[in-house]
């Protein structure tokens, strides 16, 4: 494993004879906690929102075929995406991706994640969930966790970002593998439950 691309090692260091020195990054403004705190409230408030109005829409098979096939097709953009995301940050960690690698992907992919997330839930409010039902509670229990988690993640990447040319703290490390792993096992689930929920 080349020291390299190590996320530990950094990047390979310069000559000092040649005077070649890179310039120091700008400081990137991080978003306010306060901001990612509101969006995770009205993250749930959207949540129930649809949960209550779900009892109260009553769509015709028509509108059930068509809102299930972009329940899908969401779940291919968003899942996919994710996937994308946590393979890089996976190689990262194994020291075989530059940390500028992982946090590239996940700037260029957080559109098509927050819109699959998006349109899973929107599309989730014809489907006509039953809210009685423990694997559905535990679907949307799932839901609600991916989106504070990836909330979270943006925050880590952010802070992600200073580190791009030097070595990474450990437990910048250990959070990142904790938000992948946190990540996939909601997302998987997520997709399980609702498989398990169509066959019935």
């Amino acid at each position: 494993m080349a020291a390299a691309t190590s996320p530990q090692a950094g990047e390979p260091e310069r000559s000092a004879a040649a005077g070649d020195q890179t310039p120091e990054r700008p400081e990137t403004a991080h978003t306010p906690l306060w901001a990612l705190a509101a969006a995770g409230l009205l993250s749930c408030a959207a949540l129930a929102a649809v949960c209550w109005m779900s009892g109260h829409v009553h769509a015709d098979p028509a509108l059930q075929t068509v809102a299930r096939f972009l329940h899908v097709a969401a779940l291919v953009v968003g899942l996919g995406a994710v996937l994308a995301v946590d393979w890089f940050a996976l190689l990262w960690l194994l020291g075989r991706r530059r940390l500028a690698d992982i946090l590239n992907t996940a700037c260029t992919l957080q559109v098509p994640i927050w819109l699959g997330l998006a349109g899973l839930v929107a599309t989730g409010l014809f489907l006509h969930p039953d809210l009685t039902s423990t694997l559905t509670l535990i679907k949307l229990g799932l839901v609600l966790a991916i989106t504070l988690n990836g909330l979270y993640a943006h925050r880590l990447g952010q802070h992600l970002d200073q580190y791009r040319d030097q070595p990474v703290p450990r437990s910048l490390l250990v959070q990142s593998g904790a938000a992948a792993t946190a990540s996939q096992l909601g997302w998987w689930g997520a997709s399980l439950i609702g498989f398990i929920n169509s066959q019935s």
